[in-house]
C-alpha cells in the first residue's frame, strides 16, 4: 500500500474539505486549537480515541475514515445517471400562475394596513376609557 493509502491525516483532511469545514471550525467542534487539527492531518497515525472525536465532529464513522479513498468517491459519483429534465418548479408539470404576485403582495399589504389601523384604534380607546376613569 501507498503512503497516502495509509495517511490517516491526509484522509481526515480530504473528508473535512468535501464536508466544507475549515479547520477553525473542527477544532472549535472538538475543543482543540486549530494548530491541533493541522498537526492530527499531518500525522500518518491518529489514535482510535482521537479517530473517534474526529469521525463525531465530522458526522461519519472511523471506518469511513480509515477507509476513505479518492478513487471511491470518483467511482461513486461516476454511478450517477442524470436521465432528469428540467420540468420546471413543480415535476412534469407546467406551472403557470394565473394571478400576478407584486398584485397580491399589494393586496396583502393593503390588507395589513387595514388591520394595523384598527388596532390603532382600539388602543386608542382603551387609552381614552383608562383617562376617563
Amino acid at each position: 500500500m501507498s503512503e497516502t493509502t495509509l495517511h490517516i491525516g491526509r484522509k481526515i483532511s480530504k473528508i473535512r474539505e468535501l464536508k466544507g469545514i475549515k479547520q477553525e471550525t473542527l477544532a472549535t467542534l472538538m475543543g482543540v486549537s486549530q494548530q491541533a487539527i493541522s498537526k492530527i492531518e499531518q500525522s500518518a497515525e491518529v489514535e482510535d480515541l482521537a479517530l473517534s472525536k474526529i469521525a463525531d465532529a465530522l458526522g461519519v464513522t472511523p471506518d469511513a475514515i480509515k477507509n476513505f479513498s479518492e478513487d471511491g468517491i470518483v467511482n461513486y459519483f461516476n454511478t450517477f445517471n442524470d436521465n432528469s429534465q428540467n420540468h420546471g418548479a413543480v415535476g412534469s408539470q407546467n406551472f403557470n400562475c394565473t394571478f400576478n404576485p407584486l398584485d397580491r403582495l399589494l393586496e396583502l399589504f393593503e390588507e395589513n394596513k387595514k388591520l394595523y389601523e384598527q388596532l390603532l384604534a382600539s388602543e386608542r380607546e382603551k387609552v381614552e376609557i383608562l383617562k376617563n376613569k
